[in-house]
């Protein structure tokens, strides 16, 4: 089933959250929210799966309108928010099985799911363990097996992997590869700029509520970007606005010196970025966070 964003909008008295916001998740894909903190971006994410009410706008999944048909719809969502949330008073099979009867979903039945579902996370071997026992790697690797429990079209990451190590990070993008190729839909947010160039299909960029950017990662960094991209520090930021100016390229602020966009014949302007002598200069490849840069101003 399609996720139908329209218009969305939210506004707490005076001061408006999210304004304008209207996309489609299809099935089998991953659509990345991408923002610093106060984007909107789990404002939105709350909008889609109803647990915040729109000030204005529709979304659908399916048949289902999320507002007015809610319980419909959210039998075929499932939702990994950013705190683990899991019941301290039950152990890792518990907590599934808890769960599941939410969905109406008891007995036998109940526990060949919450078992299978275990198995595909890495933890049926740890069912009868606490949850307090569990790494924090774990403990998301079990609220994702929670989220799936009905089985549902679509599932919401909202900032999945904040606080875990690289290697608890790479298990959670393994797990969500697979609910891609299992067709399921995923909304992801995220900070991470090495998370949304891997795992999403598509990105909408977020600033003060609205979506100022929007595409899949790499055509998105070409388009607004481009390829390579020099941190240049040590030197008048007026001297670079000058040569890039002179290149057709552009320049901002960045951390404690000046970015500077190489353009396709980017070895000109790097000569004379090297004959200047900055005290540390770097050549890249050009990123997300570039992307952001250039059209907020602003660093992730």
């Amino acid at each position: 089933m399609d996720l139908v964003a329209q218009q969305l909008e939210k506004r707490y008295s005076e001061r408006e959250v999210v304004r304008g916001v209207s996309f489609t998740l299809h099935p089998g894909e991953i659509v990345g929210l991408l923002g610093p903190n106060g984007a909107g971006k789990s404002t939105t994410v709350g909008m889609l799966y109803g647990l915040v009410i729109p000030t204005a706008g529709t979304v659908r999944l399916g048949p289902y309108d999320v507002r007015s048909q809610g319980r419909e719809a959210r039998q075929h969502m499932g939702v990994v928010s950013q705190e683990n949330n899991l019941d301290p008073d039950f152990n890792v099979l518990g907590n599934l099985l808890t769960f599941a009867r939410y969905y109406r979903l008891e007995g036998h039945e109940a526990r060949l799911r919450a078992e299978k579902l275990l198995a595909q996370v890495g933890l049926l071997e740890r069912s009868k363990d606490s949850t307090e026992a569990l790494s924090g790697g774990m403990k998301r690797r079990l609220v994702l097996a929670r989220a799936l429990i009905s089985d549902p079209s679509v599932v919401f990451l909202d900032e999945p992997t904040t606080g875990l190590d690289p290697d608890a990070r790479q298990d959670f993008w393994r797990l969500v590869a697979e609910l891609r190729a299992a067709g399921r839909g995923v909304v992801l947010t995220t900070h991470y700029m090495d998370e949304a160039e891997r795992l999403c299909d598509r990105l909408l960029l977020m600033k003060n509520g609205e979506v100022v950017g929007e595409g899949e990662p790499e055509a998105v960094i070409a388009r607004e970007v481009g390829r390579e991209v020099a941190e240049v520090e040590g030197i008048d930021p007026a001297q670079l606005v000058h040569l890039a100016n002179q290149a057709g390229s552009w320049t901002r602020p960045f951390g404690g010196g000046t970015l500077v966009v190489l353009p396709s014949d980017g070895d000109t302007l790097w000569q004379a970025i090297v004959d200047l002598a900055p005290t540390r200069l770097t050549r890249r490849r050009a990123n997300l966070e570039d992307v952001f840069l250039r059209l907020t101003g602003d660093r992730l």
